[in-house]
Protein backbone atom coordinates (compact mmCIF):
# COMPACT_ATOMS: atom_id res chain seq x y z
CA UNK A 1 0.00 0.00 0.00
CA UNK A 2 2.72 3.01 1.04
CA UNK A 3 4.39 1.76 -2.23
CA UNK A 4 1.65 2.39 -4.40
CA UNK A 5 1.08 5.76 -2.52
CA UNK A 6 4.42 6.23 -3.43
CA UNK A 7 4.31 5.71 -6.68
CA UNK A 8 1.03 7.59 -7.03
CA UNK A 9 2.65 10.86 -5.24
CA UNK A 10 5.33 10.42 -7.64
CA UNK A 11 2.82 10.28 -10.92
CA UNK A 12 0.88 13.36 -9.13
CA UNK A 13 4.58 15.28 -9.04
CA UNK A 14 5.35 14.81 -12.66
CA UNK A 15 2.12 15.71 -13.84
CA UNK A 16 2.02 19.18 -12.52
CA UNK A 17 5.40 19.43 -13.26
CA UNK A 18 4.54 18.20 -16.50
CA UNK A 19 7.41 15.49 -16.48
CA UNK A 20 5.32 12.47 -18.32
CA UNK A 21 8.45 10.33 -18.36
CA UNK A 22 11.99 11.25 -17.26
CA UNK A 23 14.02 14.62 -16.84
CA UNK A 24 14.42 14.46 -21.11
CA UNK A 25 11.66 16.45 -20.83
CA UNK A 26 12.20 19.17 -18.33
CA UNK A 27 12.51 22.60 -20.13
CA UNK A 28 15.93 23.57 -21.23
CA UNK A 29 15.58 27.06 -19.51
CA UNK A 30 15.67 26.77 -15.42
CA UNK A 31 17.01 23.62 -15.05
CA UNK A 32 19.43 24.52 -12.38
CA UNK A 33 16.77 25.44 -10.24
CA UNK A 34 14.88 22.42 -10.37
CA UNK A 35 15.87 19.15 -8.55
CA UNK A 36 13.66 15.84 -7.86
CA UNK A 37 13.89 12.43 -5.84
CA UNK A 38 14.90 9.63 -8.37
CA UNK A 39 12.05 6.78 -7.44
CA UNK A 40 12.49 4.59 -10.04
CA UNK A 41 12.76 1.10 -8.61
CA UNK A 42 15.31 -0.10 -11.16
CA UNK A 43 17.40 2.73 -10.43
CA UNK A 44 17.09 2.51 -6.60
CA UNK A 45 17.76 -1.61 -6.74
CA UNK A 46 20.94 -0.97 -8.65
CA UNK A 47 21.88 1.76 -5.94
CA UNK A 48 23.57 3.76 -8.71
CA UNK A 49 24.42 7.32 -8.50
CA UNK A 50 22.83 9.53 -10.61
CA UNK A 51 25.02 10.92 -14.06
CA UNK A 52 23.38 13.97 -15.60
CA UNK A 53 23.67 15.83 -18.70
CA UNK A 54 21.71 18.75 -17.66
CA UNK A 55 22.66 20.25 -15.16
CA UNK A 56 25.94 22.33 -13.83
CA UNK A 57 25.85 20.49 -10.19
CA UNK A 58 24.53 17.06 -8.82
CA UNK A 59 20.92 17.51 -8.79
CA UNK A 60 20.84 16.18 -5.05
CA UNK A 61 17.51 15.15 -4.12
CA UNK A 62 15.99 15.62 -0.35
CA UNK A 63 16.92 12.33 0.66
CA UNK A 64 20.57 12.78 -0.67
CA UNK A 65 20.75 15.99 0.26
CA UNK A 66 19.61 15.16 3.95
CA UNK A 67 22.23 11.72 3.84
CA UNK A 68 25.05 14.37 2.48
CA UNK A 69 24.38 16.45 5.75
CA UNK A 70 24.70 13.24 7.70
CA UNK A 71 27.94 12.31 6.19
CA UNK A 72 29.43 15.64 6.84
CA UNK A 73 28.47 16.18 10.19
CA UNK A 74 29.68 13.13 11.13
CA UNK A 75 33.61 13.92 9.95
CA UNK A 76 33.34 16.77 11.28
CA UNK A 77 30.23 18.51 13.14
CA UNK A 78 28.86 21.25 11.67
CA UNK A 79 28.91 24.53 13.35
CA UNK A 80 25.56 26.77 13.21
CA UNK A 81 25.51 30.34 12.52
CA UNK A 82 23.08 32.80 14.11
CA UNK A 83 21.26 35.40 12.16
CA UNK A 84 24.87 34.81 9.67
CA UNK A 85 27.18 35.10 11.97
CA UNK A 86 29.68 32.23 13.11
CA UNK A 87 29.72 29.23 12.71
CA UNK A 88 29.97 27.45 8.99
CA UNK A 89 28.79 30.85 7.55
CA UNK A 90 31.71 32.64 9.11
CA UNK A 91 34.04 29.92 7.75
CA UNK A 92 32.60 29.94 4.21
CA UNK A 93 32.68 33.35 4.15
CA UNK A 94 36.32 33.66 5.07
CA UNK A 95 37.34 30.41 2.59
CA UNK A 96 35.92 32.68 -0.44
CA UNK A 97 37.58 35.91 0.66
CA UNK A 98 41.04 33.96 0.24
CA UNK A 99 39.67 32.74 -2.77
CA UNK A 100 39.40 35.74 -4.42
CA UNK A 101 41.76 37.99 -2.94
CA UNK A 102 39.14 39.79 -1.57
CA UNK A 103 39.13 41.66 1.61
CA UNK A 104 35.72 40.41 2.76
CA UNK A 105 33.09 37.93 2.04
CA UNK A 106 29.10 37.46 3.29
CA UNK A 107 26.73 35.48 2.73
CA UNK A 108 23.30 36.04 1.23
CA UNK A 109 20.03 34.40 0.47
CA UNK A 110 19.99 34.94 -3.36
CA UNK A 111 22.41 35.97 -6.17
CA UNK A 112 19.75 38.48 -7.20
CA UNK A 113 20.33 40.05 -3.99
CA UNK A 114 23.86 40.03 -4.17
CA UNK A 115 24.04 40.93 -7.41
CA UNK A 116 21.53 44.18 -6.90
CA UNK A 117 23.34 45.05 -3.62
CA UNK A 118 26.77 45.09 -5.13
CA UNK A 119 25.67 47.24 -7.60
CA UNK A 120 23.48 50.00 -5.91
CA UNK A 121 26.64 50.56 -3.45
CA UNK A 122 29.81 50.78 -6.14
CA UNK A 123 27.41 53.04 -8.03
CA UNK A 124 26.82 55.28 -5.14
CA UNK A 125 24.82 58.30 -5.69
CA UNK A 126 25.36 57.44 -9.73
CA UNK A 127 22.25 56.06 -11.54
CA UNK A 128 23.39 54.57 -14.58
CA UNK A 129 24.67 50.88 -14.56
CA UNK A 130 26.62 49.34 -17.73
CA UNK A 131 25.34 45.55 -17.98
CA UNK A 132 25.13 42.81 -20.50
CA UNK A 133 22.22 43.00 -22.45
CA UNK A 134 22.18 38.96 -22.14
CA UNK A 135 22.67 39.07 -18.39
CA UNK A 136 21.07 38.00 -15.65
CA UNK A 137 21.18 40.88 -13.85
CA UNK A 138 19.38 42.70 -17.18
CA UNK A 139 16.90 39.51 -18.27
CA UNK A 140 16.03 37.59 -15.08
CA UNK A 141 16.14 39.93 -11.75
CA UNK A 142 12.36 41.92 -12.31
CA UNK A 143 14.00 45.16 -12.88
CA UNK A 144 15.03 44.98 -9.51
CA UNK A 145 17.75 47.97 -9.82
CA UNK A 146 15.19 50.30 -11.48
CA UNK A 147 12.33 49.60 -8.90
CA UNK A 148 13.95 49.28 -5.64
CA UNK A 149 17.13 50.74 -5.84
CA UNK A 150 16.45 53.51 -8.29
CA UNK A 151 19.42 52.56 -11.17
CA UNK A 152 19.01 52.15 -14.30
CA UNK A 153 20.61 49.45 -16.52
CA UNK A 154 22.10 50.32 -19.43
CA UNK A 155 22.57 46.85 -22.02
CA UNK A 156 24.95 46.15 -24.22
CA UNK A 157 26.06 43.97 -26.15
CA UNK A 158 23.04 42.50 -27.66
CA UNK A 159 23.28 39.83 -29.98
CA UNK A 160 26.78 38.77 -28.77
CA UNK A 161 27.49 36.52 -25.86
CA UNK A 162 29.80 39.45 -24.36
CA UNK A 163 30.56 42.86 -24.83
CA UNK A 164 34.03 44.08 -25.57
CA UNK A 165 35.73 47.46 -25.10
CA UNK A 166 34.45 49.02 -28.44
CA UNK A 167 30.65 47.81 -27.45
CA UNK A 168 31.55 49.74 -24.10
CA UNK A 169 32.79 52.94 -25.35
CA UNK A 170 30.47 53.12 -28.20
CA UNK A 171 27.20 52.97 -25.50
CA UNK A 172 29.05 55.30 -23.26
CA UNK A 173 29.85 57.89 -25.98
CA UNK A 174 26.14 57.74 -27.41
CA UNK A 175 24.49 58.25 -24.16
CA UNK A 176 26.67 61.07 -23.14
CA UNK A 177 26.77 62.88 -26.27
CA UNK A 178 22.55 62.50 -26.52
CA UNK A 179 21.34 62.96 -22.96
CA UNK A 180 21.03 66.57 -21.66
CA UNK A 181 21.09 65.92 -18.14
CA UNK A 182 23.75 63.69 -16.71
CA UNK A 183 22.81 61.73 -14.12
CA UNK A 184 25.98 59.82 -14.05
CA UNK A 185 27.18 56.10 -14.82
CA UNK A 186 28.88 54.40 -11.85
CA UNK A 187 29.43 51.28 -12.39
CA UNK A 188 30.10 48.30 -15.44
CA UNK A 189 28.98 44.66 -15.08
CA UNK A 190 30.04 41.66 -16.80
CA UNK A 191 28.40 38.47 -15.71
CA UNK A 192 31.02 35.12 -16.76
CA UNK A 193 30.63 32.80 -17.70
CA UNK A 194 27.37 33.54 -19.27
CA UNK A 195 24.70 31.36 -18.62
CA UNK A 196 22.25 32.77 -22.22
CA UNK A 197 25.51 31.85 -24.04
CA UNK A 198 25.34 28.67 -23.18
CA UNK A 199 28.10 29.11 -20.40
CA UNK A 200 30.83 30.73 -22.67
CA UNK A 201 33.52 32.11 -20.82
CA UNK A 202 34.64 35.88 -21.53
CA UNK A 203 38.54 36.09 -22.53
CA UNK A 204 40.72 37.07 -20.08
CA UNK A 205 41.71 39.93 -22.98
CA UNK A 206 38.36 41.57 -23.10
CA UNK A 207 38.36 41.29 -19.14
CA UNK A 208 41.53 43.53 -19.36
CA UNK A 209 40.33 45.72 -21.63
CA UNK A 210 37.72 46.96 -19.92
CA UNK A 211 39.20 46.98 -16.29
CA UNK A 212 41.94 49.31 -17.47
CA UNK A 213 39.33 51.76 -19.16
CA UNK A 214 37.24 51.78 -15.95
CA UNK A 215 39.79 52.18 -13.99
CA UNK A 216 41.11 55.07 -16.49
CA UNK A 217 37.75 57.03 -15.89
CA UNK A 218 36.43 56.04 -12.59
CA UNK A 219 33.89 53.50 -12.92
CA UNK A 220 33.55 50.54 -10.46
CA UNK A 221 33.13 46.96 -11.91
CA UNK A 222 31.27 44.11 -10.47
CA UNK A 223 31.12 40.33 -12.05
CA UNK A 224 28.09 38.01 -11.83
CA UNK A 225 30.77 34.96 -11.10
CA UNK A 226 27.32 32.64 -10.28
CA UNK A 227 29.53 29.96 -12.33
CA UNK A 228 32.83 31.17 -12.05
CA UNK A 229 34.83 28.14 -11.13
CA UNK A 230 33.67 26.39 -14.24
CA UNK A 231 34.72 29.17 -16.34
CA UNK A 232 38.05 28.82 -14.69
CA UNK A 233 38.21 25.02 -15.20
CA UNK A 234 37.77 25.58 -18.80
CA UNK A 235 39.60 28.77 -19.38
CA UNK A 236 42.70 27.87 -17.31
CA UNK A 237 42.30 31.09 -15.44
CA UNK A 238 42.32 31.29 -11.93
CA UNK A 239 39.40 32.75 -9.63
CA UNK A 240 41.37 34.96 -8.15
CA UNK A 241 43.02 36.47 -11.32
CA UNK A 242 39.34 36.63 -12.89
CA UNK A 243 38.34 38.37 -9.43
CA UNK A 244 41.37 40.94 -9.54
CA UNK A 245 39.75 42.78 -11.86
CA UNK A 246 36.40 43.56 -10.11
CA UNK A 247 35.27 45.13 -7.11
CA UNK A 248 33.06 43.02 -5.98
CA UNK A 249 32.26 39.27 -7.30
CA UNK A 250 29.37 37.32 -6.39
CA UNK A 251 29.82 33.41 -6.70
CA UNK A 252 26.61 31.24 -6.68
CA UNK A 253 26.08 28.25 -3.38
CA UNK A 254 23.70 25.77 -5.67
CA UNK A 255 24.78 25.91 -8.84
CA UNK A 256 27.51 23.68 -8.78
CA UNK A 257 29.06 24.03 -5.07
CA UNK A 258 25.27 21.46 -4.36
CA UNK A 259 23.85 23.78 -1.49
CA UNK A 260 19.92 24.79 -1.52
CA UNK A 261 20.41 28.41 -1.95
CA UNK A 262 22.63 30.97 -1.16
CA UNK A 263 25.28 33.63 -2.58
CA UNK A 264 28.51 35.05 -1.47
CA UNK A 265 29.85 38.39 -2.26
CA UNK A 266 33.00 39.19 -2.17
CA UNK A 267 34.81 42.98 -2.22
CA UNK A 268 36.79 45.47 -0.20
CA UNK A 269 35.81 45.92 3.30
CA UNK A 270 33.88 49.24 2.60
CA UNK A 271 31.70 47.91 0.24
CA UNK A 272 30.84 44.22 2.35
CA UNK A 273 30.71 45.56 6.00
CA UNK A 274 27.29 47.64 4.29
CA UNK A 275 25.96 44.52 2.93
CA UNK A 276 23.94 43.27 6.31
CA UNK A 277 22.45 46.00 6.72
CA UNK A 278 21.07 46.10 3.18
CA UNK A 279 19.63 42.56 3.76
CA UNK A 280 17.74 43.14 6.66
CA UNK A 281 16.14 46.19 5.58
CA UNK A 282 15.17 43.88 2.01
CA UNK A 283 13.85 40.99 4.86
CA UNK A 284 16.69 38.51 3.59
CA UNK A 285 18.43 38.11 7.07
CA UNK A 286 16.88 34.56 8.20
CA UNK A 287 17.80 32.58 11.30
CA UNK A 288 20.52 30.06 9.99
CA UNK A 289 22.12 29.03 7.18
CA UNK A 290 23.86 26.30 7.98
CA UNK A 291 22.25 23.99 6.05
CA UNK A 292 23.19 26.04 2.96
CA UNK A 293 26.96 27.08 3.57
CA UNK A 294 28.19 23.77 5.27
CA UNK A 295 27.25 21.96 2.30
CA UNK A 296 28.94 24.56 -0.09
CA UNK A 297 32.09 24.30 1.72
CA UNK A 298 31.85 20.63 1.86
CA UNK A 299 32.05 20.80 -2.20
CA UNK A 300 34.32 24.12 -2.31
CA UNK A 301 36.96 21.75 -1.06
CA UNK A 302 39.25 20.57 -4.04
CA UNK A 303 36.91 21.94 -5.97
CA UNK A 304 39.74 22.88 -8.48
CA UNK A 305 41.68 19.78 -8.33
CA UNK A 306 37.69 17.80 -9.10
CA UNK A 307 36.75 20.28 -12.06
CA UNK A 308 40.27 19.99 -13.91
CA UNK A 309 39.32 16.13 -13.56
CA UNK A 310 35.22 16.99 -15.08
CA UNK A 311 37.32 18.70 -17.96
CA UNK A 312 40.08 15.43 -18.67
CA UNK A 313 37.26 12.81 -18.27
CA UNK A 314 34.92 14.49 -20.20
CA UNK A 315 37.22 14.89 -23.15
CA UNK A 316 37.41 11.45 -22.76
CA UNK A 317 34.40 10.08 -22.95
CA UNK A 318 32.87 13.25 -25.94
CA UNK A 319 35.80 11.50 -28.32
CA UNK A 320 34.27 8.00 -27.46
CA UNK A 321 30.74 9.21 -28.15
CA UNK A 322 31.66 10.81 -31.44
CA UNK A 323 33.05 7.93 -32.37
CA UNK A 324 29.84 6.52 -32.53
CA UNK A 325 27.25 5.69 -35.80
CA UNK A 326 24.87 8.80 -35.72
CA UNK A 327 26.07 10.84 -32.96
CA UNK A 328 28.22 14.17 -32.43
CA UNK A 329 28.91 16.24 -29.82
CA UNK A 330 30.92 19.48 -30.53
CA UNK A 331 32.37 22.04 -28.03
CA UNK A 332 31.48 26.01 -28.28
CA UNK A 333 33.78 28.89 -29.24
CA UNK A 334 35.02 29.52 -25.32
CA UNK A 335 32.70 27.00 -24.24
CA UNK A 336 32.86 25.66 -20.74
CA UNK A 337 30.98 22.64 -19.76
CA UNK A 338 28.24 22.64 -22.22
CA UNK A 339 28.50 21.20 -25.26
CA UNK A 340 26.05 20.45 -28.43
CA UNK A 341 24.53 16.87 -29.30
CA UNK A 342 22.82 16.63 -32.25
CA UNK A 343 21.36 12.76 -33.05
CA UNK A 344 21.15 11.77 -36.54
CA UNK A 345 17.32 11.18 -37.62
CA UNK A 346 18.13 7.13 -37.23
CA UNK A 347 17.94 7.73 -33.61
CA UNK A 348 15.26 8.91 -31.23
CA UNK A 349 16.06 11.35 -28.75
CA UNK A 350 13.51 10.12 -26.46
CA UNK A 351 13.79 6.61 -26.58
CA UNK A 352 17.34 7.34 -26.34
CA UNK A 353 16.58 9.81 -23.27
CA UNK A 354 14.38 6.88 -21.48
CA UNK A 355 16.71 3.81 -21.63
CA UNK A 356 19.78 5.82 -20.17
CA UNK A 357 17.34 6.99 -17.29
CA UNK A 358 15.57 3.50 -16.72
CA UNK A 359 18.23 1.94 -16.95
CA UNK A 360 21.37 3.29 -15.88
CA UNK A 361 20.49 6.55 -14.14
CA UNK A 362 21.47 8.67 -16.82
CA UNK A 363 19.62 12.08 -17.47
CA UNK A 364 19.48 13.74 -20.79
CA UNK A 365 17.83 17.08 -21.88
CA UNK A 366 15.49 17.82 -24.32
CA UNK A 367 16.38 18.85 -27.81
CA UNK A 368 15.59 22.89 -28.88
CA UNK A 369 13.94 23.96 -32.01
CA UNK A 370 17.17 23.11 -33.92
CA UNK A 371 17.28 19.52 -33.44
CA UNK A 372 20.57 20.48 -30.21
CA UNK A 373 20.39 19.03 -27.05
CA UNK A 374 22.33 20.75 -24.69
CA UNK A 375 24.77 18.37 -23.43
CA UNK A 376 26.31 19.53 -19.90
CA UNK A 377 29.13 18.04 -17.90
CA UNK A 378 29.30 17.99 -14.43
CA UNK A 379 30.98 16.50 -11.58
CA UNK A 380 28.19 13.53 -11.53
CA UNK A 381 30.54 12.01 -14.36
CA UNK A 382 33.05 11.62 -11.66
CA UNK A 383 30.77 9.34 -9.26
CA UNK A 384 30.86 6.39 -11.89
CA UNK A 385 33.08 4.48 -13.91
CA UNK A 386 33.95 6.06 -17.02
CA UNK A 387 33.67 2.90 -19.18
CA UNK A 388 30.33 1.98 -17.50
CA UNK A 389 29.50 5.48 -18.81
CA UNK A 390 30.56 4.99 -22.19
CA UNK A 391 28.81 1.24 -22.17
CA UNK A 392 25.37 2.61 -21.35
CA UNK A 393 25.73 5.26 -23.91
CA UNK A 394 26.74 2.56 -26.56
CA UNK A 395 23.60 0.60 -25.57
CA UNK A 396 20.87 3.24 -25.66
CA UNK A 397 21.78 4.31 -28.82
CA UNK A 398 21.77 1.35 -30.52
CA UNK A 399 18.06 0.76 -28.57
CA UNK A 400 16.66 4.22 -29.82
CA UNK A 401 17.65 3.37 -33.22
CA UNK A 402 14.70 3.76 -35.78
Amino acid sequence: MKKLKKENNRRDFLKKCSLSTVPFLIPTIGLNAMSFEKTNDKVLTKNQSSVNFIYDGLALGPTEYLNKLQEINKSKPIEPDFYGGGGTTKLIEEEFAKITGKEKAIYLPTGTMANQLAIKLLNENNTKVIVPENSHIYRDEADAAQSVHGKRLIPVGKGKSYFDITDLKSTIDYTNKNEVFKSGLGTVVIENPVRRADGTFVPIGVIKDISKYCKENNYKMHLDGARIHIASAFSNISVSEYASYFDTVYISLYKYLNASGGAILCGDAKIIEQISHQIKILGGTVFQSWNNTSMALHYLEGINERWNEVVIKSEKLITALNKLNGISITSLKNGTNIYDLILSNEISLKKLAIFLYNEHNIWLGRANDKGIVKFTVNESLLTRDYTDILDAWKKGIEQARN
